[in-house]
């Protein structure tokens, strides 16, 4: 197992947030990089310069740190350096602290890039750790108990965060999400289904077609240079894995069972890797040239 730990804002939120995160084993909340040791929650509060952060063990066979840090930064602001939604204070800093040398340069890249997304500068602070003290008993797992308390973090993110999950279990990891319980198995309204990462349109609802097999399935992708076709010999089988040529994302598998006037051929994708961009939106979106596909 691995560990970081991680500020930003008021921590009940936070842990609740990566307790809904596959590969993370445990977390903790507590005190981290002030000036004295074992503080509690009324130094924190008056000025003892630690930040409220939340320990994160995790599995790095199951979920990378870089990853990870992908979902701390969509819980924050990171041009904001004391301040998160309507917590302010030097407490509610930004904060990504480390016991391990060796994830610094990954921590380093993984900021770098994240600059590329923001005119104002990244503010995160980035320091070994130092000072941690677990906070009182009452605090930890604090949302799960008092579910409807304060939190700065959007109710919607924790739903949000699920998908993502399953989204990046599937494409990155060659996964399959469960039959019949995902999103577009037996969904055919008009439109295009486009790469859950990059919008790069891949399969048309004028070739998807009724299967009893659980997930979504299409007769042929939008157009061939979208995919790629792999041997896939995982599982004691032998089939084609089918991928997305632009982003490298897992869809799914293509079979040779699938309707004779269709042309034979039964795309098996997951709903996890895909979006839908509905035919009445596929012009303001940019996806007009697609609309002769439908």
């Amino acid at each position: 197992m691995k560990e970081i730990y991680l500020a930003g804002g008021c921590f009940w939120g936070v842990q609740k947030y990566f307790d809904l995160i596959d590969g993370v084993i445990g977390t903790e909340v507590g005190y981290a990089n002030g000036k004295t040791k074992k503080p509690n929650y009324q130094n924190v509060c008056n000025g003892s310069g630690h930040a409220e952060t939340v320990h994160i063990i995790y599995n790095p066979d199951i979920i990378k740190l870089d990853r990870l840090l992908e979902y701390y930064y969509d819980i924050i602001d990171p041009t904001s350096f004391n301040k998160q939604g309507i917590d302010e204070g030097i407490q509610y800093r930004t904060g990504i602290y480390y016991n391990d040398k060796k994830d610094t340069e990954l921590i380093i890249n993984s900021l770098e890039n994240l600059q590329k997304l923001y005119k104002k500068p990244i503010v995160i602070e980035v320091e070994k750790l130092k000072n941690f003290t677990r906070a009182e008993k009452y605090h930890q797992k604090f949302l799960k108990k008092h579910p409807f308390s304060y939190c700065h973090i959007p109710n919607y993110k924790f739903k949000e965060v699920k998908n993502k999950d399953m989204s990046h279990y599937v494409t990155k990891s060659n996964g399959t999400e469960p039959a019949f319980k995902n999103k577009y198995y037996n969904h055919f309204k008009e439109g295009i289904y486009v790469d859950i990462d990059n919008n790069e349109p891949l399969f048309s609802s004028k070739d998807k077609f009724k299967t009893n097999c659980g997930w979504p399935t299409f007769s042929k992708p939008i157009a061939e240079n979208k995919i790629e076709k792999h041997t896939d010999l995982s599982h004691s089988m032998v089939r084609t894995e089918v991928i997305s040529k632009t982003s490298k994302n897992h869809l799914g598998h293509v079979f040779n069972d699938g309707p004779k006037e269709l042309g034979g051929e039964r795309y098996c994708i997951n709903s996890a890797a895909l979006k839908f961009i509905p035919k009445e939106k596929m012009k303001e979106e940019g996806f007009g040239k697609y609309l002769k596909e439908l």
